[in-house]
């Protein structure tokens, strides 16, 4: 199993930049990485580094980038300006990856229906996303690059559970389109282990682990701040479940990433928590994944 680090873990770590972590990430031995769109416009606002720079280095390293995270916001627009947006955002983004060499975009659901005065039913959030990633298909299909559609587990986004994310992956029916299975987001809105357990492995794009405090299922303090390194005291996610039913359905993304938005993990150096992220990893690769 490869080992992947996504930047949620170290983005407001001080002095943070996208190149140590690039350099860290090599040292510690991770295999791939996550690079956030947050990280990536800061440093180039700031001109610290350019595209070229991060796709040269990528180009003569081992450390390669898994997955550009992410657009967010994709679907339940009103407006044909509003689409445009999108897939304006898209467009931008391709050009980014063909630079990185990234073969992947993660897409996040809209969210606050209720700010914009919206009830959609399930089956319209579907037929809508459907549409969406359609039409986004046919900007990154001609570049090889997959769309991994990643479910949020709050209760405000409007694809918030896997069963929903899963069918429309099933809908939109194209070998790069899947989904992103993210542990947290499975647990924090009691998405089904039966949907999981009858689902193709295949349509799974991105594994992202970690951990997660014990808290009601759709409370308003369960957010990405209370996820945990995978086995911390308080962790309550079934990691040997988690793995052994991705191996049983055909996984073949061949890697874990890990994913951790916990404040505190941002007073750590940027070196010390890549490196603790590095430890964690690799300890569940072994335990779980053998």
């Amino acid at each position: 199993m490869k080992l992947g680090f996504n930047q949620a873990n170290d983005r407001f770590c001080s002095g943070h930049t996208l190149m140590k972590d690039l350099e860290y990430c090599e040292k510690y031995g991770f295999d791939y990485i996550d690079i956030q769109s947050e990280c990536l416009d800061r440093d180039l606002e700031k001109g610290i580094v350019t595209l070229e720079e991060i796709g040269e280095w990528f180009s003569s390293h081992r450390l390669k980038m898994l997955s550009y995270n992410a657009l967010c916001f994709f679907n339940m627009k009103e407006t044909p300006e509003e689409k445009e947006e999108v897939l304006a955002e898209l467009d931008k983004i391709i050009r980014r990856c063909l630079i990185l060499g990234c073969k992947m975009i993660v897409v996040v659901p809209s969210k606050d229906m209720k700010e914009r005065g919206l009830t959609p039913s399930r089956q319209e959030i579907r037929e809508d996303a459907v549409a969406v990633l359609r039409e986004m298909l046919k900007r990154t299909e001609p570049h090889g690059i997959k769309l991994s559609l990643e479910f949020c587990g709050e209760p405000a986004m409007t694809i918030n559970r896997f069963e929903d994310a899963y069918a429309i992956v099933q809908a939109v029916d194209h070998p790069l389109v899947g989904l992103t299975l993210d542990q947290y987001h499975f647990n924090a809105m009691s998405s089904q282990w039966e949907a999981l357990e009858k689902a193709d492995g295949k349509k799974v794009f991105v594994w992202h682990i970690n951990g997660s405090e014990d808290l009601p299922c759709g409370a308003y303090y369960n957010n990405d701040e209370k996820r945990l390194w995978p086995d911390a005291p308080g962790d309550c996610l079934d990691h040997r479940r988690f793995a052994a039913t991705l191996r049983a359905i055909g996984f073949e993304g061949d890697c874990c990433t890990i994913e951790i938005f916990r404040p505190e993990y941002y007073s750590l150096s940027q070196e010390e928590n890549v490196r603790k992220s590095a430890q964690v990893t690799r300890a569940f690769a072994e335990t779980y994944c053998n």
